[in-house]
């Protein structure tokens, strides 16, 4: 690849770091009060500047830090316009729960009245297809939602980062299966994330990337349930 990946493992997501001819985004940026923990990660990795935060969705534990560290490195925050409302109201939306979900759906409101999501207004609003080519990344916006309406994926060579679309669990990977405000929609745009052909998918909940074999066999066995 072109481009450098660093994984930030934090309390309850990944975020990543990305250098892409000397300029650098960082994609997510975990709970709140995790600024100084994610400033030590990006200075650790040799990292003197910030140029872009991309958030793949407006959920507290993917953007709860996204203020702060902005703040601290002037870098612009970027979220897709379905979802900046929720950002600038400091709002986790959940949507429906199924299965161990039903358990975040109370923990979470229990979360932000001890560390709340502070309402943060985007600098940058995107929309699906959008190059990031004017904020200096050879990026493509591909909107992928479902999980939240805003979620969407940041396709950066041959990587794909996409929030919680999908995630790693102890048998391999599998479809967002706890929350979504919109169910219907998380197939198609694992399809669109299929089509779009990254090689490498990094995740908002996992420790490893996901490679685009693994990503087409849990849409064929989504397909096959529908049928």
């Amino acid at each position: 690849m072109s481009v450098k990946i660093q994984s930030l493992n934090l309390l309850l997501s990944m975020a990543y770091l990305i250098e892409q001819n000397g300029r650098t985004v960082l994609v997510d940026a975990g709970m709140p009060g995790e600024a100084e923990k994610i400033l030590r990660m990006i200075k650790s990795a040799g990292v003197t500047h910030l140029d872009l935060i991309f958030l793949t969705h407006a959920h507290i534990d993917h953007c709860g830090s996204a203020a702060a560290i902005s703040d601290a490195t002037k870098a612009p925050i970027a979220i897709h316009q379905a979802d900046a409302d929720a950002l600038a109201k400091g709002e986790t939306r959940l949507g429906t729960v199924r299965g161990r979900g039903k358990l975040m759906k109370w923990l979470f409101p229990l979360i932000d009245r001890i560390v709340p999501t502070p309402p943060t207004t985007a600098d940058i609003v995107l929309e699906d297809g959008q190059n990031l080519l004017d904020h200096g990344f050879d990026a493509e916006v591909l909107h992928t939602p479902g999980h939240t309406y805003g979620s969407s994926t940041l396709l950066v060579d041959e990587a794909a980062f996409v929030g919680d679309l999908v995630t790693i669990v102890r048998r391999g990977s599998k479809l967002q299966s706890y929350y979504a405000e919109s169910w219907s929609m998380l197939v198609p745009s694992l399809e669109k994330l299929v089509s779009a052909g990254p090689v490498l998918i990094y995740p908002g909940h996992g420790k490893r990337a996901i490679r685009l074999s693994e990503i087409k066999a849990l849409y064929r066995e989504h397909l096959e349930q529908e049928d």
